[in-house]
């Protein structure tokens, strides 16, 4: 995969987050607190855990090793989540359109969240960190689904007929 092309699939990522978010926009408090019994129980929680992952891989490639992931319950409601997610897709989308095609295929070395030492090429990390996102916006399209909402589809392929103007979603 080419730096381009790595940007690209990270706009699509920020477009997907950020319509996730719009879709939860009309939840109660107390249906985006609901425990609805996933891995991780809450529509609050789930996105939590897609910020912090976001957040804690953007730290290991800038050389640091958190020991943990934020709390999910730091974030009282949607808007403080959004808040803390409008400035780390910043940072994410900076960092990725800087990438040149060696740092690419560097190798990142890290320790994770139990202290074991890691190491895998940037690249591959890169593509990680959009498909973990993707399986758990999956999981919250489902939360939504279940608590009555009617989210709009959050695929690749519409993302890129809206940016060709085909369509507007």
């Amino acid at each position: 995969m080419t730096p381009k092309e790595m940007g690209a699939l990270y706009d699509y990522n920020n477009w997907a987050n950020a319509r996730l978010l719009e879709a939860c926009a009309g939840l109660t408090p107390e249906q985006f607190t609901r425990d609805l019994g996933s891995s991780f129980p809450s529509v609050r929680d789930t996105l939590a855990h897609i910020l912090g992952a976001e957040w804690i891989w953007l730290e290991r490639w800038n050389g640091r090793s958190p020991a943990a992931l934020p709390p999910g319950n730091e974030f009282a409601d949607l808007a403080a989540l959004r808040s803390r997610w409008e400035v780390l897709a910043a940072e994410l989308l900076n960092f990725v359109h800087e990438v040149t095609a060696s740092e690419l295929e560097h190798v990142v070395e890290y320790r994770n969240v139990k202290g074991k030492a890691c190491s895998y090429p940037l690249a591959s990390m890169l593509q990680h960190v959009v498909n973990h996102g993707s399986f758990h916006r999956g999981q919250v399209v489902t939360f939504l689904r279940q608590l009555g909402a009617k989210p709009k589809s959050l695929d690749l392929l519409l993302y890129l007929d809206f940016l060709a103007g085909r369509h507007e979603v």
